[in-house]
């Protein structure tokens, strides 16, 4: 299950880390501090994808019942 939720995590983990960084450039206030605001959210987009990547791997790991 380990492996599976690294691979989960690595595709999960860019997309929210992309999401985060065009929340931050989008905002014209946030935007005027990006050098300093953009590497701190694409570290929190990567930090909030490990429990969410542990949660998609045992989903996908339990076998399916019917």
């Amino acid at each position: 299950m380990l492996k599976v939720a690294v691979l989960v995590w690595i595709v999960l983990g860019a997309s929210l880390a992309g999401a985060a960084m065009i929340a931050v450039l989008a905002v014209p206030d946030l935007a005027a501090d990006a050098m300093r605001l953009v590497p701190r959210a694409v570290i929190c987009g990567f930090v909030v994808a490990i429990p969410l990547s542990f949660l998609i791997a045992r989903k996908i790991a339990r076998p399916s019942v019917g």
